[in-house]
């Protein structure tokens, strides 16, 4: 399908819905170009919703198709290829495809695109049937409309696209060039380890080096320094503030990164930036809280974003050169990407500035990150919405947490997302599908495969390895997966992801390679009572 004007405009704002681009005094126009630029204006009315239909032409309408969306943030094991629903709700972007990746004859393939570009200024979803598709931009301010005061929006740039004898999977990955045509990299493929994944919050100062020596060892040699990240329970309080004050365990957070670094890793740490349940931030004021939920910071506030600079900066000052920011999206508009359906947030609440839209305010906190972090500071975002820190963040948390204790876990939530995701990879970012978590509760027969194509994908293989689960031969393997992911030179891609959730088939610098992601019984997600 061409890119061309929708044939339908509906604008939905606070007390009134028009089905045409005027609704009071606010205005919808557009654009067309090398993409079609949507534009809102508004002065006393305030906007909630866009809806655009394009109704297809006979020459538009395929048979025979199935659909992949995206997530609102992180995949929960639920991306995958289905025939056409109408109710569907995709966000950012859908591809439309015939056909079957299995097949290595790609003549008669054909994939459309459609999407937006990436750092919208809108939270955008789309919907496909059989007789044309619908875009939804929601340029809600938390969930009122937004107080444009007369300025213009910029709320989004339409692009579609269409490729013809190609794979889907390639196809893929050319519509999300399209989306995103700058990518903001580390200069050195990012992998290593991180503690969460055995430790579960329960570590210390001595067991993060003794971790940092694990994987400075089985890395010893290589041109490319691992990561050792610190997860969650190094600060004061469980998953929350103040960042500025250690719990018992640990001592001086800047010493340790020193530490850690003679060791031979580059020093990471993770943080959750909009919480305050404790009451605990000194400087925290009554009006920084968000009004949905007063445990939370409102990042709308510039005192907030200041706030956050600052401990940005501190942990930079401190040695950390990977900032893992984490809860986010939860934090800010109460739901997980799972639980929000055609509204990222429910009506009824505002941020403390009403004049910037939802996706706005968003996306100037995740720069404001990344200004205070610097470019030699690697930002991975974990529960940040994708579209937003596309071409600015350099990993992204693809998925949901996999596990080192339960495999089905594993299964869902990192083989689903590294499939259905992997288009993205080093385009919009590098796609992190999470780590493999080596505890000896998972069998290794196992876990070495998920070990084995998280680290011949091209994508960040991080690793939690519970120290002294596994044997010579095991370490060895592992060893041998982190140097060939040190370099991330693999060409890698699902060939099954069209029929199967949890791809099974792969193809890996030009040879298939299979995998069995079940153990002998089966998905064992169903465990009755005696």
């Amino acid at each position: 399908m061409i890119l061309r004007l929708p044939d339908l405009v509906s604008l939905f704002c606070e007390g009134e819905t028009s089905s045409a681009p005027v609704c009071g005094d606010a205005k919808v126009d557009f654009d067309l170009s090398d993409s079609l630029k949507v534009t809102l204006t508004a002065s006393e009315t305030h906007p909630k919703y866009i809806r655009l239909r394009w109704n297809f032409t006979d020459c538009e309408k395929r048979e025979g198709v199935k659909i992949l969306g995206d997530a609102y943030e992180r995949g929960y094991g639920n991306l995958s290829w289905q025939n056409i629903s109408a109710e569907r709700i995709m966000p950012w972007y859908i591809l439309v495809s015939n056909g079957s990746d299995r097949n290595p004859d790609v003549t008669g393939r054909f994939t459309e695109g459609f999407g937006v570009k990436v750092q919208p200024s809108s939270i955008v979803t789309w919907q496909y049937d059989d007789a044309g598709i619908t875009m939804w931009a929601d340029v809600r301010n938390g969930g009122s409309g937004v107080h444009l005061g007369g300025r213009e929006l910029t709320v989004c740039e339409i692009v579609f696209g269409e490729y013809r004898d190609m794979t889907a999977f390639d196809a893929g990955r050319a519509f999300c060039r399209l989306m995103c045509p700058v990518t903001v990299s580390a200069d050195h493929p990012v992998y290593g380890s991180n503690n969460w994944y055995y430790a579960y919050g329960k570590s210390s100062h001595d067991e993060i080096l003794a971790d940092t020596e694990i994987v400075a060892s089985q890395c010893a040699g290589l041109d490319n320094i691992p990561y050792m990240v610190i997860d969650d329970g190094w600060q004061k309080n469980n998953c929350d503030a103040p960042w500025t004050v250690t719990n018992e365990r640990f001592h001086d957070m800047k010493a340790l990164a020193s530490e850690m670094a003679a060791r031979g890793v580059r020093p990471g740490i993770w943080l959750r930036y909009l919480i305050d349940s404790r009451r605990e931030i000194p400087e925290a004021k009554d009006e920084w809280r968000l009004m949905r939920d007063n445990n939370y910071l409102d990042p709308s506030h510039p005192e907030v974003i200041d706030y956050v600079k600052r401990i940005t900066s501190m942990l930079v000052d401190w040695g950390y050169t990977l900032i893992k920011h984490d809860y986010s999206t939860a934090d800010i508009f109460g739901a997980w990407g799972f639980q929000m359906g055609p509204q990222m947030t429910k009506d009824g609440w505002n941020f403390h500035d009403r004049s910037r839209t939802s996706a706005e305010i968003v996306r100037d906190f995740y720069q404001a990150v990344k200004d205070a972090a610097g470019r030699d500071c690697v930002i991975i975002g974990c529960n940040t919405i994708s579209h937003l820190c596309a071409g600015m963040y350099e990993l992204n948390r693809t998925g949901d947490d996999t596990s080192g204790f339960d495999w089905n876990r594993t299964r869902k939530m990192g083989v689903n997302t590294l499939a259905m995701r992997l288009i993205q990879n080093g385009i919009f970012y590098m796609a992190d599908a999470d780590c493999v978590g080596i505890t000896g509760a998972i069998d290794w027969s196992l876990n070495r495969q998920w070990l084995d194509v998280l680290g011949r994908t091209g994508s960040p293989l991080f690793v939690s390895c519970k120290p002294g689960v596994l044997n010579d031969d095991e370490i060895a393997e592992l060893r041998a997966a982190w140097a060939e992911n040190s370099v991330q030179k693999n060409i890698a891609r699902p060939l099954d992801w069209m029929e199967n959730d949890y791809p099974s088939v792969w193809e890996i610098d030009g040879k298939e390679v299979r995998y069995n992601w079940y153990p002998i019984d089966g998905a064992t997600n169903f465990k009755p009572k005696a």
